[in-house]
């Protein structure tokens, strides 16, 4: 089934452009975040970890456009083509390298216009018109002429509304991990920051610590396992080989980028294992991406010893997004060995450290099992998205 083509700008109520500069951002919370590239990712806008501006600044920045539900963000650079859709009221502005559209719902469903974006087709267009020797970007003139393929208004919402269906629940998987969490950073505040864990009532605070408490280096109580330096001419794009965990796959909790390159047993990560990107915002996740190799500047944290890999996450997530805060880079922050060095866990006695492992390691199962469960529901929509668009499953 063939389907005509038209410009984009010509079912849009608003196609737009970022400002082409830099909000200036505040250190402390407001309700006004700027999104970037690293936000728009997979038909998603992830918005959380913002940073904050003033409502001045928000009102300046949005003169042309508010975002709202329902809109959708494209990236035009690093990486060129990733989109995104608003599922949030939450009042967010666009940063530099994205682009802006709004469908005209008399001409275009908002959904189908996320999913078209998304398909081998349009994603084709856009990389074709790409250039640029190391970052590929594209021009403002060519994200206004885009051309989408434009089924009947009946048909768009049918497709939009069929693989919306996977994303919802995605999504709602994604809140029920923040949700988890959460509660693993409260019952960790609650027990090892404000010190009322279970009997504290008849604990003495000691030089700031709990009697029979102890101080322990990282390294003491915990291995770091850091990657392996391959080789990025052998990465690849097809399930060649093993995937290949770098820094911006560790938001994702899996990879898309396979190497046939062989390293080490040791940098082999699996499922649970706790990975610090070592560059630029630091990200912390759980992986869920099956095995795979380690890249360089992605480091492995694991428990030892006394300690669960989930309590781990918890003791240190605090401390390293305040090194992020107090780390300084030429263009890019780096975390090295020196700063894991520095960090300092408090270990209470057996009886309430067991039960805290307990706690958090059954968030961390938890937790993985659920972007386990995400990853198949992905795969699935991507399998049915070309078949849907080229019109191979009648709807």
């Amino acid at each position: 089934m063939s389907w005509p083509t038209v410009p984009i700008k010509e079912v849009c109520l608003y196609a737009v452009d970022c400002p082409n500069r830099t909000a200036p951002i505040v250190d402390y919370d407001t309700p006004y975040k700027m999104l970037r590239t690293t936000n728009v990712r997979g038909g998603f806008v992830d918005t959380r970890n913002l940073r904050c501006v003033t409502r001045e600044t928000y009102e300046k920045w949005t003169r042309r456009l508010k975002p709202q539900v329902g809109d959708i963000i494209l990236t035009r650079e690093a990486p060129l083509g990733d989109v995104g859709r608003l599922t949030s009221d939450e009042q967010v502005f666009l940063g530099q390298r994205l682009f802006h559209y709004r469908a005209n719902p008399e001409k275009l469903d908002s959904r189908f216009l996320a999913y078209v974006l998304q398909s081998n087709q349009v994603q084709g267009w856009i990389k074709g018109v790409g250039f640029g020797a190391t970052v590929q970007h594209a021009k403002v003139a060519d994200f206004l002429k885009i051309p989408i393929p434009l089924p009947p208004l009946t048909i768009q919402s049918r497709i939009g509304q069929i693989l919306s269906t996977y994303d919802d629940l995605i999504e709602n998987n994604r809140r029920r991990i923040a949700l988890l969490e959460e509660a693993a950073r409260q019952l960790y505040k609650e027990w090892f920051v404000r010190f009322r864990f279970p009997g504290h009532e008849h604990v003495k605070i000691i030089d700031g610590v709990p009697e029979g408490w102890s101080r322990k280096n990282l390294f003491e109580v915990a291995t770091a396992t850091y990657g392996h330096a391959f080789k990025s001419e052998l990465f690849s794009n097809e399930p060649i080989g093993r995937p290949i965990v770098r820094i911006r796959d560790v938001p994702d909790r899996s990879s898309e980028t396979w190497t046939t390159e062989d390293a080490p047993v040791e940098k082999i990560v699996d499922n649970g294992d706790f990975l610090i990107g070592m560059d630029g915002d630091f990200h912390m996740n759980f992986w869920a991406g099956g095995t795979a190799w380690l890249n360089q500047r992605v480091v492995r944290l694991l428990g030892k010893g006394c300690l669960s890999t989930g309590l781990l996450r918890n003791s240190i997530e605090k401390q390293i997004k305040d090194l992020n805060e107090t780390i300084t880079g030429t263009t890019v922050k780096h975390l090295g060995a020196k700063h894991l060095k520095q960090i300092e866990l408090l270990i209470p006695p057996t009886i309430l450290l067991n039960q805290a492992n307990e706690f958090c390691d059954s968030i961390r199962n938890m937790v993985v099992n659920l972007s386990v469960g995400n990853l198949q529901l992905a795969k699935t929509r991507d399998l049915l998205l070309p078949k849907l668009m080229s019109g191979a499953i009648a709807i």
